[in-house]
């Protein structure tokens, strides 16, 4: 007789479905950018990368098990890479274990948002003025050869803005000279990514004011302005971390009252 399946379990086909641009970037958030650098991923970072996109997207609820026997018979592959891959996960806290359950989708919480936004800002400064001060050529380079898709993303669609500046910020990582704080950045920007989707899907009107304070922080960084970047930078992660507590607060409200009725 088959396993009965619990309700918690995912439909992992998602992982079979052709891969749009916002997963093959977080794959490469993943891998650290390793397959740009023509460093082959192992089989487990692979499985990992393709997880961690279909958590990104959505494709998997918080909450909801990921077991290893159904992603190995998915992906037609041995057990082991799977828990490998899962521990990947957990690196990145996009699942966490539980007593009993095992790997579990990390849930979206209005109390981790401002921690990890913090964290994320924090990084993503120290990496900016670094790169400002020691290779700023570099630094203009990103986002002179970024910008046009960011904008032309925020005219278009949340996702489509979303990819733009998922590889916009994942670019200004990579070539950092810093590497611990590269890849501290890549961690965090995994993290908050389900967080900037939420906020930006509830509030997508507001894309042209954001695509207009990236205009703004792309010219301090052509005039070599460090102090102006690095504000501009903290205001526009500010603004984001606040469109998505707003949004969580009202998914909690929401289901607040539907408890009580």
């Amino acid at each position: 007789m088959g396993r009965i399946k619990t309700q918690d379990l995912p439909d992992l086909s998602t992982l079979l479905v052709p891969q749009n641009e916002l997963m093959l970037a977080v794959e490469q958030a993943v891998l650290r950018n390793r397959g740009a650098a023509g460093v082959a991923a192992s089989l487990a970072e692979q499985i990992a990368a393709k997880l961690a996109g279909v958590i990104t997207l959505g494709h998997v609820d918080s909450g909801q098990r990921l077991l290893e026997q159904d992603i190995s018979a998915v992906l037609e592959v041995s057990r082991a890479p799977v828990r490998e891959a899962l521990r990947i996960l957990e690196r990145d806290r996009l699942v966490h274990f539980q007593s009993r359950r095992g790997a579990v989708v990390t849930d979206l919480c209005a109390g981790d948002v401002r921690d990890l936004f913090d964290v994320r800002a924090a990084l993503y400064v120290m990496l900016l003025r670094q790169e400002l001060l020691e290779q700023p050529e570099d630094l203009k380079a990103v986002f002179d050869a970024n910008m046009p898709r960011v904008l032309q993303g925020a005219r278009e669609s949340v996702d489509a803005y979303a990819v733009a500046t998922f590889l916009l910020n994942s670019t200004v990582a990579q070539v950092s000279r810093n590497r611990i704080v590269a890849e501290l950045l890549q961690s965090v920007s995994l993290q908050t990514l389900r967080y900037v989707r939420v906020g930006l899907s509830a509030t997508p009107r507001d894309l042209p004011k954001f695509a207009k304070r990236w205009r703004a922080l792309h010219n301090a960084i052509v005039e070599h302005d460090a102090d102006l970047a690095v504000e501009l930078a903290e205001q526009r992660i500010i603004s984001v971390r606040d469109s998505a507590l707003r949004e969580l607060a009202a998914s909690e409200e929401n289901a607040g009252d539907r408890r009580a009725i």
